[in-house]
């Protein structure tokens, strides 16, 4: 099926303003405000806990909340039926009937409309070469793999044509290959269609992979909402620099002269200077990726660089990296993670030092809401 005028959803806008949801005491989810762009593809990602599905169900009308509201396209969605919010939703578990046909599955939506047989006929058709299973419409579920059950509750989804399509973590029970190329699928779906999506997931590769933006939950509070990108490279607070990626983690305090005050060893060369509006009382973090983070013997780390030195506690190898786990005299362990195919003479229990170039750092805050300004030391040194 080809994006044109006759097959493209129209995604809608949705404004996700101050929602909370208590149970008791604890708040779920704790008001959160989200503005999510007609056809654009937003995962709601955090750990076990977090409050991404009860916010979910709260978007799909399987749950109310206790304070905020829900705006499709400028219409109040609270007060409006789960049948007729016009939204798609695909599960984990994929929901299909196994006594149906593919056919018959996907157009299960259609006929609880009661669309005409015809039209009908013609939805599932497209429906089904959009997911690329033109030719299963005969088949019974029961016949199919993971990967074609998973690409009929799709198909199911966009039937109807909705104006927002829901995804409850929805690549959970497929092997490592088979999620990988969904989630190209997914994606080259969404925006061939101009779907409007909000996908659950726990998986930061996922969110990262399929997302134009992402909303990163931390016990129910909304941690930081930015792209792929920004979530890595420029985290808004200690919280998003550990979930997303690995991180080697410092924290401290801003002196009056803009330098760092870190107690874990580690020596900033030059000094790191951030701006002037860290300075205070408030901790800060400085993350430092495993990436960028080299290794060396004690003494011979160039000068320039950022430093700490340590023990070797564990070397791992992962197919093209090894990974190299260092603690430091105050017990904080770090890492540095190099190309597999390089040699390397370093084995536990020997002395190293760690060392990154300046521009490897990031400041960011701790425990903290989303702020304006974060500082890396490529902007400070300039």
């Amino acid at each position: 099926m080809s994006p044109n005028e006759a097959t493209r959803t129209p995604g809608a806008a949705l404004s996700v303003r101050a929602i909370t949801k208590r149970y008791g005491a604890t708040a779920a989810v704790d008001a959160v405000d989200l503005e999510i762009g007609a056809g654009e593809f937003v995962t709601l990602l955090g750990a076990s806990g977090s409050g991404k599905t009860t916010l979910l169900r709260i978007i799909a009308g399987f749950g109310d909340a206790d304070e905020g509201s829900l705006l499709l396209d400028g219409q109040e969605l609270r007060n409006v039926p789960v049948h007729k919010r016009d939204i798609g939703m695909v599960f984990q578990n994929y929901a299909l009937f196994p006594h149906l046909s593919v056919e018959q599955n996907v157009a299960y939506p259609l006929r609880m409309r009661r669309v005409p047989s015809a039209e009908r006929r013609r939805l599932v058709a497209e429906a089904l070469e959009a997911v690329r299973l033109p030719e299963f419409g005969r088949r019974r579920i029961t016949q199919l793999s993971g990967g074609q059950q998973q690409r009929v509750a799709l198909a199911r989804a966009i039937v109807s044509r909705p104006r927002l399509l829901l995804m409850d973590e929805p690549l959970g029970a497929l092997d490592r290959n088979l999620r990988d190329a969904l989630q190209l699928e997914i994606s080259r779906l969404s925006r061939e269609l101009g779907l409007t999506v909000i996908n659950v997931t726990h998986d930061q590769e996922e969110a990262l992979t399929m997302s134009d933006r992402i909303a990163l939950l931390d016990h129910g509070r909304l941690v930081q909402f930015a792209t792929p990108d920004e979530l890595y490279h420029r985290p808004a607070d200690d919280t998003a620099a550990a979930f997303v990626g690995e991180s080697n983690l410092f924290r401290g305090h801003v002196r009056g002269d803009g330098t760092l005050e870190i107690s874990d060893g580690v020596v900033f060369s030059p000094p790191l200077l951030v701006d002037g509006s860290a300075v205070g009382a408030d901790p800060v973090a400085v993350m430092v990726r495993p990436s960028l983070v080299d290794i060396a013997a004690p003494g011979t780390a160039p000068e320039a660089h950022s430093r700490v030195d340590g023990t070797v506690r564990g070397i791992v190898y992962a197919g093209d990296s090894r990974k190299i786990i260092v603690r430091t005299a105050t017990g904080v362990e770090l890492i540095s993670r190099e190309d597999a195919s390089r040699p390397t003479d370093v084995v536990v229990d020997a002395r190293v030092t760690l060392h990154w170039s300046p521009r490897a750092s990031v400041v960011t805050r701790i425990g903290a809401a989303p702020t304006t300004s974060i500082t890396t030391t490529e902007s400070a040194a300039s």
